[in-house]
């Protein structure tokens, strides 16, 4: 048996990763170099008076909010099951997590382009929970962050199960046209993008409203966006970074072949049931929220699935290293 060392190939970096690594890099060079260089030494207030420590203040917030935001469990459950499912297929998929963040930011960047060229109603909708602007979104981004869930986790379920000798059924080329739909990372820029239709998690809004008072207070257009630059800088290295983690762990394939067996069904099947429960909690308060329903459906909706996203990533990683040690110890010895 080759041992783990042997096995590994030497990694190549395509090029399309190393393009997405440049546009990372852009996105914080632009974001804290017009900040630094430009915003700070000019004076210009974006958190209002208070100078260039309040300033500097607000570049940080935007960042760590973006930071945040890629951190939520839909984000770390739609960008996991994706990069498994094209990682199981030999397809690249280190840039799952760059598009659907690229594809994400692009709602909350072009909401505060709006806000910055003074569309004050835009503002006032997101202010007024019971807005239309809040109640459309409110049904629209979680409606489509549940099914898109439900669905790859159906695929990778019915992967895993043909893996293993099972036929795919009618459940599978039902899924067919979803999945060739998302056959590549770029395609989840259209994910993300429906994903962020529903902007009313606390980041964005967050966000939103530095942007809001930042354009208030008869700060350049230009400084303004400063602020969604870095938030975009923050969620895109971080998203992709996760997706980046998980590819290598899908593609990982252990010597022993029990083994596999058990890295592949642990890794899968806690990706799954994250996903799942997610999509359930998502869409049973898309349903509470709209049409007033009770009983368990209640219940079910008001889990909070705040910090999710961070426990959702450490078990990942925490199955990976299980594994990985449980090869150590399993390995015969060659002395």
């Amino acid at each position: 048996m080759t041992s783990l060392t042997e096995d590994r190939a030497p990694a190549r970096i395509l090029p399309s990763t190393i393009g997405v690594i440049s546009l990372i890099a852009l996105l914080h060079v632009v974001g804290w170099g017009v900040l630094l260089l430009l915003v700070i030494p000019a004076g210009i207030p974006l958190g209002g008076a208070g100078g260039a420590v309040v300033t500097l203040g607000v570049g940080l917030t935007a960042y760590a909010l973006g930071v945040r935001h890629a951190f939520d469990a839909d984000h770390i459950a739609a960008i996991d099951n994706t990069t498994r499912r094209l990682a199981e297929r030999g397809r690249p998929a280190n840039t799952v997590g760059f598009w659907f963040s690229l594809g994400h930011s692009t709602i909350v960047v072009v909401l505060c382009i709006l806000l910055t060229l003074g569309i004050t109603a835009i503002g006032a909708s997101l202010a007024d929970e019971s807005s239309a602007l809040r109640t459309w979104t409110g049904v629209i981004g979680p409606s489509v962050s549940g099914f898109f869930l439900l669905l790859i986790a159906a695929i990778n379920i019915a992967s895993l199960r043909r893996r293993h000798g099972h036929a795919g059924g009618p459940v599978l080329r039902m899924l067919g046209p979803f999945e060739k739909a998302v056959d590549r990372p770029s395609r989840m820029y259209i994910v993300g993008l429906l994903f962020g239709l529903g902007f009313d998690t606390a980041t964005e809004i967050g966000l939103l409203t530095l942007a809001g008072a930042a354009s208030l207070a008869a700060v350049p257009w230009w400084a303004a966006l400063t602020l969604p630059i870095l938030f975009a800088a923050g969620m895109s290295a971080f998203d992709t970074t996760q997706g980046a983690v998980m590819r290598r762990a899908y593609s990982w394939q252990p010597g022993r072949r029990y083994l596999g067996e058990v890295y592949a069904i642990a890794m899968t099947g806690l990706s799954v049931v994250a996903a799942v429960l997610i999509a359930i909690v998502q869409l049973s308060d898309v349903l509470v929220a709209n049409l007033g329903l009770g009983g368990p459906l209640a219940w079910v909706a008001s889990v909070g699935l705040d910090g999710l996203g961070f426990v959702l990533t450490g078990l990942l990683l925490v199955t990976w290293m299980a594994v990985l040690a449980t090869m150590g110890w399993t390995r015969p010895r060659t002395d």
